[in-house]
């Protein structure tokens, strides 16, 4: 029989899922060493936080199929060297969705009637009734930054208290802010106009530092700010700073830029409420994970796909060897889509050619998809979720297949659609190197590695130069350059490879220059 390690304590209801389908092995204190001597017994393994699974780990475990966290987040899996290994990774990411969501609600609650600060009082033997005078929910308007799983379950829970709600959400269409009856609206507008806001987006270069002393100085008078998303994406120094200012505004933090949490001025402030990073943490949603990730492993057990995969579908292996290289290009294509279009995405249409065909093209979409989608998400995106969390976005996806006769054994072509522009890019495999070879059908045939930058302008003279200059300006060396036109003096694009990340003042200045109609740098 299968053997399945379960190296950290879970909910008893996971391990009785397993039972009868696998020989189970409880060891919620196994030992690092431990674990790398006995790694290769098992088919199966189970960790919450505690336990690491490292690339020494899993270049041990020969006889490994599936590494499962009993949570989200898997910060302590090694999921490229798991990848590498042929080693599936899920996790449990519905898991927690009503848990944080219940949570973010409760902080608003005690900010809104006083709670904490009036539990303190009467504690301390006083009765000051006029002193946390209170604010109802009913009417007023609560902004909510992402809406993806977390946000939208907060947003029904609002919706019982009758509440209005606007969301900032750059991928969410109207279509689908119809259906839960919010409005979509500015991130500006979204600050100084709820009387409500919550945080529900992964922490990224984008999201760093969203909220600091600018953003925080719009919130209306009274106001609540709630983060049970990431620390980080508020700047502590400056929230701080401004609730000094404006004792009455209110804040609830359930996560830290740092933590555990030491040594901060918050504490001391009556008009903040702080969590120890628990929102995700009940009993209700440890018992979920556990049952969610012992049924995928026993699904795996029993040679079937899950549901919550991380990092590859599995394919038999002839598939898989065809589609190898191309699994390279459709996370490039992902990558280079998500930096260039525009929020709003409606639809993308995706033609395969060539010996990609039939079902073969169907984890190439997937994987295409979780690249596209991760980015702008809070929860992981998977190669199995991807379709249902993209029409959950209202984003149409269509796929199609074309007989090419040309001198590419296959290429992927991707159109996207969005409310205000679109974008078409082909890339193929050659000499095992992933390129792109067209750009809204204008003909480029270069290499999708490093920073980049794609730059419409018109074909006039002087124009290249122009482009050239103003990169030597900010000495920035071009290492590669392609150029596709259809017509002399006519539209042009240009893909140059240079040597260091384009700043966003480059961006700015080539933008400014006459001729030049659009630039968008990228960093692959």
């Amino acid at each position: 029989m299968q053997k399945v390690l379960v190296a950290d304590k879970i909910n008893d209801q996971g391990v009785e899922v397993l039972e009868g389908s696998a020989e189970v092995v409880f060891d919620p204190t196994i030992t690092p060493e431990e674990l790398l001597e006995t790694i290769d017994q098992y088919t199966g393994i189970i960790v919450r936080s505690r336990t690491k699974v490292t690339r020494d780990v899993i270049e041990k475990a020969k006889n490994l199929k599936i590494i499962a966290r009993a949570g989200v987040g898997v910060d302590n899996i090694d999921v490229q060297a798991a990848t590498d290994n042929g080693i599936l990774v899920v996790n449990a990411p519905q898991s927690t969705s009503i848990t944080v969501a219940e949570h973010a609600m409760g902080l608003i609650l005690a900010l809104s009637r006083k709670i904490a600060i009036a539990d303190a009082s009467v504690k301390d033997g006083k009765w000051e009734k006029s002193r946390f005078m209170g604010m109802e929910l009913r009417n007023k308007t609560l902004g909510v930054i992402g809406m993806g799983r977390i946000g939208s379950q907060v947003v029904k829970r609002a919706k019982a208290f009758e509440m209005d709600v606007i969301v900032y959400d750059p991928y969410i269409t109207e279509e689908t802010a119809d259906e839960l009856g919010v409005r979509i609206t500015t991130l500006e507008d979204l600050i100084e106009n709820a009387d409500v806001m919550t945080i529900h987006v992964p922490l990224t270069p984008e999201t760093k530092g969203l909220i600091s002393k600018e953003q925080l100085n719009q919130m209306k008078d009274n106001a609540i700010l709630i983060n049970c998303a990431r620390g980080g994406i508020i700047n502590e120094e400056d929230l701080y700073e401004v609730l000094k200012e404006r004792p009455e505004l209110k804040v609830g933090l359930d996560v830290y830029e740092n933590e555990p949490l030491e040594d901060s001025p918050l504490v001391e402030l009556d008009n903040v409420v702080l969590t120890p990073h628990i929102a995700a943490s009940t009993k209700e949603a440890q018992r979920d994970a556990a049952i969610i990730v012992a049924k995928e492993v026993k699904e795996v057990l029993n040679g079937n796909t899950p549901s919550n995969v991380l990092n590859m579908p599995v394919v038999d292996s002839e598939t898989f060897q065809k589609l190898k290289p191309y699994f390279k290009l459709t996370e490039k294509l992902g990558q280079i889509l998500v930096q260039t279009t525009s929020p709003n995405v409606k639809e993308l249409k995706i033609i395969y050619s060539g010996k990609i065909s039939g079902r073969a093209k169907e984890p190439l979409t997937r994987e295409l998809l979780k690249e596209f989608l991760n980015p702008i998400l809070n929860e992981p995106v998977n190669s199995v979720n991807a379709k249902s969390i993209a029409k959950q976005r209202g984003i149409v996806i269509t796929e199609g297949e074309i007989d090419k006769n040309g001198k590419y054994d296959a290429t992927i072509k991707i159109d996207v659609i969005t409310d205000d522009d679109e974008i078409t890019i082909e890339g193929t495999v050659e000499n095992d190197e992933v390129c792109v070879i067209s750009i809204d059908d204008y003909d480029i045939n270069l290499t999708l590695e490093g920073n980049m930058a794609i730059i419409k302008y018109i074909d006039l003279p002087g124009t290249i130069g122009k482009i050239g200059q103003i990169l030597g300006d900010y000495e920035i060396n071009i290492g590669e350059m392609k150029v596709g036109r259809l017509s002399e003096g006519g539209e042009a694009v240009m893909v140059v490879k240079v040597d260091q990340e384009i700043p966003e003042e480059v961006v700015e200045k080539l933008e400014e220059t006459p001729d030049i109609e659009s630039v968008k740098a990228i960093k692959l």
